[in-house]
């Protein structure tokens, strides 16, 4: 992947409008300082460090109560924010469709003459695999059979509308609603770097709003808040990578799925990722992008032409409609009485969405150098959309499909909540079960260890001041902080307690967020006077 931005913003920004960087003074880095080798912003990188360690000390120490904190933290969140998410969420979304339907979506970003650094298929392909990873492997079978049993909105459970409910809720929870999060914030910061060269960082995106205050205590508040959705998102999805690797050995090898069994495998997972953030963007992360997106891809076949092939590809047709149909429904924050499926995924999803938004959004707007605005947001959310509901019609639809046919084996996961087994069970109904479960074994970790480095790389670079090329003991020290974050959670409390993190952290991002819209909505109104 190709590094762009600059201290000078570009010529071409729009015909009646001033580069923001031209009524600043400030420079990338301006306020780094170099200790022991390094380059990090003087009080960003600090005091986000600080900050975690002592969290990870405290939760490490009082292990007990920070799990009953954490348990106890993340219901009451949900059920009390429930209706600030969506609505914050509900908004993303339309947001997103009135600046590609506006004048501002001939916007280009990087300016007027400004050239795709990508093809446009390379780029879709690197749009799946910025906000793909070990979520989906996770969901992908469990959440639609979850809600074909326990169906949403008054629908009758195991009917043949709550098995469509079924997929149509899940791709509900993984599709425009969650790319419109990302979209925001991939879009604020490629164009306020790309047509202002300002830093590639948080802060900049709030330039109109603030000006030159946001170099100052308000910016380093928002990157802070950046750096700690960012860790805490991430660790989530660790703790549930980690959650299904040691279930995989489990199953393959009869490895028990002790406390100590995940803390070695988060250990040892997070010494690859560091590897690969020492071999680079290019020649370590963007390789292990690759290599688990054809992997991925493959299961994906395996399953479809190893399940009812037919009866899958019919239902994504059928699912595409469903989703549109069931959207408006399962948007309503408003007298929901499904308060299960309501406050346990829905509300929970977009926090994690948002926590995960600064580091899905700067991959974004890393690689989206030359495209308009109306382009960019359209591919952001259509075409993510389209995969996801792909894999939940033939991973979810097939896991359905053995259910009617007898075969129970999902279900029992369901029942006895055991999430983690979700995705061997449907193999176990399938042919070659061993060879596939191991070859899927080895997908999560891969999957694993491309979100660890892409973390570490996106939060080194907020705490670097928006420097793109760090120092390596930098990129180190997050890989292996992102690591301790999720064992600390999951000695603290398990999966409930880095669901907590991650509400917690959403919620002030959300905050953020809403701001970075009319922030982003001003900059771009300049551009079309």
């Amino acid at each position: 992947m190709k590094n762009s931005g600059s201290n000078t913003a570009p010529n071409n920004i729009g015909a009646n409008s001033a580069p923001l960087s031209s009524s600043t003074s400030y420079k990338v880095g301006q306020d780094n300082i170099q200790p022991f080798g390094m380059d990090i912003h003087n009080l960003v990188f600090p005091v986000s460090a600080l900050s975690i360690i002592l969290f990870v000390a405290f939760t490490l120490i009082f292990s007990e109560e920070a799990g009953t904190l954490f348990n106890e933290l993340r219901p009451w969140l949900t059920s009390q924010l429930d209706w600030f998410f969506v609505i914050s969420v509900n908004f993303f979304v339309l947001f997103c469709l009135f600046l590609a339907g506006s004048k501002m979506g001939r916007v280009r970003i990087g300016g007027a003459d400004a050239k795709p650094e990508f093809s446009f298929p390379g780029w879709l392909a690197m749009l799946f695999s910025a906000g793909i990873g070990i979520g989906l492997m996770f969901f992908g079978v469990l959440e639609p059979v979850s809600h074909m049993l326990s169906p949403p909105l008054g629908v009758i459970a195991e009917s043949e509308e709550a098995a469509r409910l079924g997929i149509a809720a899940a791709t509900f929870h993984w599709g425009l609603s969650a790319w419109a999060v990302y979209a925001v914030v991939g879009l604020a910061l490629a164009y306020f770097s790309f047509n202002h060269g300002l830093p590639l960082t948080l802060r900049s995106a709030f330039y109109p709003l603030l000006g030159d205050r946001v170099w100052g205590v308000s910016g380093h508040i928002i990157d802070i808040l950046a750096v700690f959705a960012t860790v805490f998102g991430l660790a989530t999805s660790l703790g549930y990578g980690a959650e299904q690797v040691a279930a995989g050995l489990n199953e393959l090898f009869n490895i028990e799925p002790t406390a100590i069994v995940k803390v070695v495998l988060i250990l040892i997972i997070t010494a690859i990722a560091i590897c690969s953030v020492v071999a680079g963007l290019d020649k370590g992360v963007k390789r292990l992008s690759e290599i688990n997106m054809i992997m991925a891809v493959l299961l994906l076949l395996f399953v479809l032409f190893a399940g009812p092939t037919l009866d899958t590809l019919s239902k994504f047709v059928v699912g595409l409609g469903d989703y549109l149909y069931y959207s408006v429904p399962l948007s309503n924050p408003v007298g929901r009485e499904d308060t299960g499926f309501y406050h346990g995924w829905t509300t929970f999803y977009w926090a994690w969405w948002i926590a995960w938004s600064p580091f899905v959004g700067m991959f974004i707007a890393r690689i989206s150098k030359g495209r308009t605005v109306r382009e960019f947001i359209l591919c952001v959310l259509i075409a993510p959309t389209l995969f996801c509901l792909l894999w939940m019609v033939v991973f979810g639809g097939t896991a359905i499909e053995q259910m009617a046919s007898g075969y129970d084996g999902v279900r029992d996961v369901v029942n006895n909540w055991t999430p983690e087994l979700a995705l061997y069970r449907l193999l176990d109904g399938l042919p070659m079960s061993f060879i596939v479960s191991f070859i899927s074994l080895i997908l999560i970790v891969i999957f694993f260890v491309t979100s660890s480095d892409s973390g570490s790389l996106v939060i080194d670079t907020i705490t670097a001041g928006g420097v793109l090329n760090p120092p390596v003991p930098q990129r180190v020290f997050w890989c292996t902080f992102e690591g301790l974050v999720a064992i600390a959670l999951l000695l603290g409390g398990g999966l409930g307690s880095l669901q907590a993190a991650t509400v917690s952290t959403g919620f002030p991002f959300a905050i953020v967020l809403l701001f970075m819209c009319f922030s982003l909505y001003k900059g771009l109104s300049k551009e079309t006077v």
